[in-house]
């Protein structure tokens, strides 16, 4: 008998990130679990490119670092896609495929021409010129991979759909976010709460303006039932696809309303990617948190989000050191991250303020009752994660000697190493899930049109101005 099993993409991913973080706090008690992973160094050579991630495991080859990781993740994620019910045979394949062209991907974007970002180590590696943009460049040389086989080889990428899961890769990574962006805290405290106040007013601010400006939008000038225009509302202004099918059940749309809002959240998110972290690093080289906020208030889906803020940061940085100024890295993205866990947390509460308003007023004489558990239905499980990993990294070092904190940023350095790893799969697979052609012959043009005055005519600006006034004039501290 098939034995019973289920879990939602949010508890695994809460469940996993824990797993690994959990892990990666060995070196607190005196051991190292996860100090074998595989390490990507920039290089010229790539027969150095490889390594442990720990001086531990120094004997370790860098090709042995990296069949391990690859086995590792393979056991670990085939385990809960046995819990998400996902059919095996093709995920251990699919996830095999994503995992190797990722990180090909992020070993092509760690070459030295491409990623080294200031004079003294285009010296240390012998080159004359780079791209300078930090081996994060792998993440869109990912991306890139993807829409290649998302738009010119749609029977692959079907094939590898099993393992094509952005949202999992990206959730399990936000977990082990929180324990870098704790470390980070703990040592610089004041400027943490700062930035975690002016997010939390940033959110609620821009949300309250977005969606009722969408959805009035969609109603009076294209007509569109309030059906439609509620998942749109949510979908295009607080956290694309999360926030959409939220918004759908709440509502009690038909399952094509939210999957058809999803499917453009998914394609404008990839365009977001492309464009915004290029305009921030030309106009906010000087303002980088600002940068920061205005990812996580502009770009949906919380993979697009946090990638936009990664690349944001490594733009950024790389333009303020050409410039002689270092800041401390982790705090750009910091700032989108917060918000956007933030706007995940806003997800639920909205999605519960709509079931009540629809229950009660547009859909009340079918007599339907809202259910307080409603919150915790929508709530997104993933969160929790990030915020107990923030917290116990952040506890553990508020006061800490420096022999301790310099275990603890050892400890956080190897669930970090994992959060690169799954960053530069969702890259892979946001674009191998954009099939552009099939959507637009699905009759996706008007929602479209919605989305593109929306987007591009204010939520954007609305955006930029809103986190200029928090944000305008907080900068990362320096790097030491």
């Amino acid at each position: 008998m098939e034995p019973q099993r289920g879990i939602g993409e949010d508890w695994l991913a809460f469940w996993l990130g824990l797993f690994l973080f959990v892990l990666a706090l060995g070196p607190l008690a005196g051991v190292d679990l996860l100090g074998w992973a595989v390490r990507t160094k920039v290089w010229t050579d790539i027969g150095q490119s490889l390594s442990p991630v720990s001086a531990a495991y120094s004997s370790m080859s860098g090709v042995g670092a990296l069949i391990a990781t690859y086995v590792f993740l393979l056991v670990l994620l085939t385990a809960g896609a046995w819990l998400l019910r996902a059919n095996l045979r093709r995920f251990i394949a699919a996830f095999s495929v994503v995992f190797w062209v990722s990180y090909i991907c992020w070993l092509l974007g760690s070459y030295a021409n491409i990623a080294v970002n200031t004079p003294a180590d285009m010296q240390k590696f012998g080159i004359t010129w780079s791209l300078r943009l930090t081996a994060e460049a792998g993440y869109i040389v990912a991306l890139l991979a993807g829409l290649i086989v998302g738009n010119a080889f749609p029977r692959f990428a079907q094939w590898i759909a099993e393992g094509t899961r952005p949202e999992l890769y990206i959730k399990i990574a936000i977990v082990l976010l929180g324990a870098k962006v704790g470390v980070i805290a703990a040592e610089k405290l004041s400027l943490a709460t700062a930035v975690m106040f002016r997010g939390l007013a940033a959110i609620i601010e821009a949300y309250l303006i977005y969606w009722a400006i969408v959805y009035f939008v969609a109603r009076k000038y294209f007509k569109f039932s309030r059906e439609w225009a509620a998942p749109l509302a949510s979908g295009i202004s607080i956290c694309g696809v999360s926030a959409a099918m939220a918004t759908g059940a709440a509502i009690r749309a038909r399952p094509v309303v939210p999957i058809m809002v999803s499917s453009l959240v998914v394609i404008f998110a990839v365009v977001e990617l492309l464009i915004l972290p290029f305009l921030a690093q030309a106009f906010l080289t000087h303002e980088p948190m600002v940068a920061g906020a205005w990812m996580g208030l502009a770009v949906k889906t919380d993979g697009a989000a946090v990638a936009s803020g990664a690349i944001t940061e490594s733009l950024l940085l790389s333009s303020a050191a050409a410039q002689g100024v270092k800041y401390q890295a982790g705090w750009v993205i910091g700032a989108t991250t917060t918000i956007k866990v933030f706007i995940d947390i806003f997800i639920g509460i909205w999605a519960f303020i709509l079931a009540y308003i629809w229950a009660t007023r547009i859909d009340a004489h079918k007599g339907t009752k809202v259910r307080a558990s409603e919150i915790w239905e929508r709530f997104p499980k993933f969160v929790i994660g990030y915020v107990v990993t923030f917290v116990l990294i952040l506890a553990l070092g508020i006061g800490a000697n420096p022999g301790f904190m310099k275990t603890l940023n050892a400890a956080t350095a190897e669930s970090d190493n994992f959060r690169g790893l799954f960053f530069v799969m969702t890259f892979f697979s946001i674009g191998a899930i954009s099939n552009f052609r099939r959507l637009w012959e699905e009759g996706i043009g008007r929602l479209a049109a919605v989305y593109v005055l929306s987007l591009f005519g204010f939520i954007i600006w609305i955006g930029l101005v809103i986190s200029w006034i928090f944000f305008a004039g907080v900068k990362p501290p320096l790097a030491g």
